[in-house]
């Protein structure tokens, strides 16, 4: 697996992207709405190293309770079928089955770490990425 990016939820979109691109240098890398989420999902990445923060903006979230901020992790996995299973078989709990969301072109999966942080695994199709 190859890690791919750390999200966190943020109150407004806007004033998120203006911090992390103006004050920390950080370039936009992309951004667009999930309908069925209820949510807004813009990347931010480092030029130098290629490390990369989702902004995740939920549509009414106004209030967040201490830890909240960090939403997930994400990994890419090349066979999302067998990596749960491996998973499994180890014990992690798997907190969302494998699914596709509109306008993407791969499978995601989420799974629990021991203190219950999200997990995002994505399987890319074929040839992308």
């Amino acid at each position: 697996m190859r890690f791919l990016h750390t999200s966190i939820t943020v109150r407004q979109m806007e004033e998120s992207l203006r911090f992390y691109t103006e004050i920390l240098g950080l370039v936009p890398d992309g951004r667009r709405a999930i309908p069925e989420n209820h949510a807004e999902i813009a990347f931010v990445r480092d030029p130098t190293s290629g490390a990369r923060v989702e902004l995740t903006h939920w549509e009414g979230k106004e209030t967040f309770d201490p830890g909240e901020q960090l939403d997930h992790l994400a990994f890419e996995a090349a066979d999302l079928d067998a990596t749960l299973a491996r998973m499994r078989s180890a014990g992690v709990r798997v907190a969302k089955e494998p699914y596709r969301l509109t306008g993407g072109s791969g499978r995601i999966a989420f799974v629990l770490d021991p203190n219950d942080v999200w997990i995002e695994l994505i399987e890319h199709p074929s040839g992308s990425r």
